[in-house]
């Protein structure tokens, strides 16, 4: 029997041409080649900048890219762009994360691509899917409500979101493809992935007075003698479990005393043996500013 957890050959002989930069394109181009997709990535030459993800974060860039097949066009000359259309002839995915009016420059929005290669599935990245205004993940999730000033975002939830979006919207084109033979059009919009992960903040488990805003014990952060805890027993079997094998009482400041009284690493024992779901946060290194 195959391993049903063997995902690598998900999409073997699917082949992917990517023109998208920046996070999110290359996040999702690198799970299709984990799911054995055959990805070839376009990026402009590194004399007219090349993928800025390459500047900003390389060890970051090199992770994501490994194994990709990368080529270097200037998709606004003559031959660069023929180049292009010679790969989108023989390909069955291509994702891009321009906005439309740079697509429809290049001829590369589904109208035209639509016509040129019938058997070609696009999925488009956009930023939102209602107005074509510029933005990124801070503008996204800002708005979504899911960022907390002056602190910066410890992650690029958009950004990561609507790559997964984009890898759950490239099997759905190639499933309705093998409907018909046709290729899809699918929008994944970034705004759209940074609302979904606001909604439980929407809907109360995370704002104020919520289940998980931290006035659950189960739930909550606790300082160690030497770092921070996180604790998760949501469950009831996890909180009576807790309250069992702490032996005091379930409120957040009689938790916050007992586990003040050893190290992360004694609670983090302490929890796998007594199967109780807990994390030791890692200590993060100042800054230069600090």
């Amino acid at each position: 029997m195959k391993n049903s957890a063997d995902i690598s050959t998900a999409l073997h002989g699917v082949s992917v041409v990517s023109i998208a930069l920046n996070l999110p394109g290359p996040t999702c181009a690198r799970r299709l080649a984990d799911f054995g997709a055959t990805v070839i990535k376009i990026e402009p030459p590194a004399l007219l900048g090349g993928d800025p993800l390459g500047q900003y974060a390389r060890g970051y860039y090199d992770e994501l890219h490994c194994g990709i097949d990368i080529r270097e066009l200037n998709l606004k000359t003559t031959a660069d762009r023929a180049a292009l259309d010679a790969l989108l002839a023989t390909t069955d995915v291509f994702i891009t994360s321009q906005r439309e009016a740079a697509l429809v420059r290049l001829q590369l929005d589904w109208r035209t691509v639509s016509k040129r290669f019938p058997q070609l599935c696009q999925i488009a990245i956009v930023g939102s899917e209602t107005q074509d205004d510029a933005g990124h993940d801070l503008t996204y999730i800002s708005a979504a409500g899911l960022a907390t000033p002056p602190q910066l975002p410890t992650t690029l939830i958009a950004d990561l979101a609507g790559a997964e979006r984009a890898v759950a919207a490239t099997f759905a084109a190639l499933r309705l493809k093998q409907q018909d033979g046709c290729g899809r059009h699918l929008v994944v919009s970034l705004e759209a992935a940074a609302n979904a992960f606001a909604r439980p903040h929407q809907h109360g488990l995370t704002s104020s007075g919520g289940l998980l805003a931290g006035q659950n014990p189960g739930y909550n952060f606790y300082q160690a003698s030497d770092g921070w805890i996180a604790l998760a027993a949501l469950e009831p079997h996890f909180a009576a479990r807790v309250a069992a094998e702490t032996n005091v009482p379930l409120t957040v400041a009689d938790l916050r005393a007992h586990f003040s009284e050893h190290s992360v690493r004694h609670w983090q024992d302490w929890a796998l043996q007594h199967d109780i779901p807990l994390a030791i946060l890692p200590k993060i290194p100042p800054t230069a500013s600090q």
